[in-house]
């Protein structure tokens, strides 16, 4: 039996980070494969020590919509 396939669903999470779900596949600059899954948690505060992925960092420097990174540091 195949595994069900899913569209990626982008979610901005309240004072939080970015959560992609469903089937997706994560990408450097260079367009090579970092990871590939069903569900990832991006940092969008730039404090994570983990970068992309979200370590929690948010929850230490207030994180509220509107003061969500626009780009990368």
């Amino acid at each position: 039996m195949e595994d069900k396939i899913s569209k990626p669903l982008i979610t901005l999470l309240k004072d939080g980070p970015i959560r992609i779900s469903g089937s997706y596949v994560l990408s450097d600059e260079n367009n090579q494969e970092l990871e590939k899954g069903q569900e990832v948690y991006l940092c969008r505060c730039g404090k994570s020590n983990k970068k992309p992925y979200c370590d929690g960092s948010h929850k230490s420097v207030q994180l509220t919509e509107g003061s969500a990174k626009e780009s990368c540091e």
